[in-house]
């Protein structure tokens, strides 16, 4: 396989990728890219298609139109791609009565990959101290961390990875997140999709985000988030003053929400100087002012309408 030039600005790129089943598209026209070297999130309600898009990356399933790449090599020949790519969907399944480095041997033969990756990728998942251990000993997240070790053995250039933290606690999202930016840092580009949208915010620098089997945006995660509308907090002194102060700011043209002791104002981030001013000149003292801007989840559910 011709390697992807690292100088490439795109791991994946999708143009109107679709896949109809009978009258249902599960992915109508998606197109996007993955940036080589980055962590992107891949995120969307049940059932908005991201499995079947990520189905057909790895060639599992053919698309009803349009085309995709992979490492620089069209999708119609995964063949080509598919030796420096690694993916854990759907959960890693390994033999419960093998320990973790037996499976883990056996993944290596069948795959043809040197045998002397597998002490040195159970160190990177932070199994080797249990290594010797049967796999149906492991924990949720033990498990997972041997599924991630599993998707690395080819020493892939990408890595795609369904809800690498799914059911973890925690500590056990924690180490999986490491492992994510470890990879990062080292020139691996991983897709990674999730519904932990908190871990992702923290993780993320792109995103590709479906509804209803369309991408409704592709791009930086901070390029979406400061393009939704932030959320200015007023706390007045004495709470009796609440009702005034939302009188006084919707008075100045603002949309103000009373939430428990403080007065919720949608307004830009520049707008908190006004805010402050319309308070003292109605003889109302403010305790604090502060900005909240919107989080990940937050405008996942306005973006897509769904509800929590």
């Amino acid at each position: 396989m011709n390697k992807m030039n690292k100088a490439a600005i795109s791991a994946i790129t999708a143009s109107d990728l679709t896949k109809i089943y009978g009258e249902r598209a599960a992915l109508s026209h998606g197109s996007f890219a993955v940036p080589a070297g980055s962590i992107c999130g891949f995120v969307g309600p049940n059932g908005s298609g991201k499995t079947t898009t990520i189905r057909m990356l790895l060639g599992l399933i053919k698309p009803s139109g349009g085309s995709a790449t992979v490492l620089g090599e069209s999708i119609k020949h995964p063949e080509r791609y598919l030796p420096s790519v690694g993916a854990m969907i759907e959960g890693p399944a390994f033999y419960p009565a093998l320990s973790g480095r037996e499976n883990l041997k056996v993944l290596a033969e069948l795959g043809g990959f040197p045998l002397s990756r597998v002490d040195e990728l159970l160190a990177k998942v932070d199994l080797a101290d249990r290594g010797g251990s049967k796999f149906k000993t492991y924990s949720l997240g033990m498990k997972q961390r041997l599924g991630i070790a599993a998707a690395l053995l080819p020493n892939p250039e990408l890595l795609i990875l369904d809800e690498p933290t799914n059911g973890l606690d925690p500590s056990g999202i924690q180490e999986v997140r490491g492992i994510i930016r470890d990879l990062a840092n080292k020139g691996t580009t991983v897709f990674v999709s999730s519904h932990i949208l908190s871990e992702l915010e923290m993780i993320c620098e792109y995103l590709v985000m479906l509804r209803e089997g369309k991408v409704i945006f592709s791009g930086r995660t901070q390029e979406l988030l400061a393009a939704q509308q932030p959320m200015i907090v007023a706390k007045p002194e004495y709470e009796v003053d609440l009702p005034k102060l939302a009188n006084q700011i919707t008075e100045a043209g603002f949309k103000a929400v009373i939430v428990n002791d403080s007065l919720h104002v949608a307004a830009p981030i520049n707008a908190s100087a006004e805010i402050n001013r319309t308070a003292f000149e109605a003889g109302i003292t403010l305790a604090s002012i502060s900005v909240a801007l919107p989080t990940l989840e937050e405008t996942f559910f306005e973006m897509t309408g769904d509800s929590k």
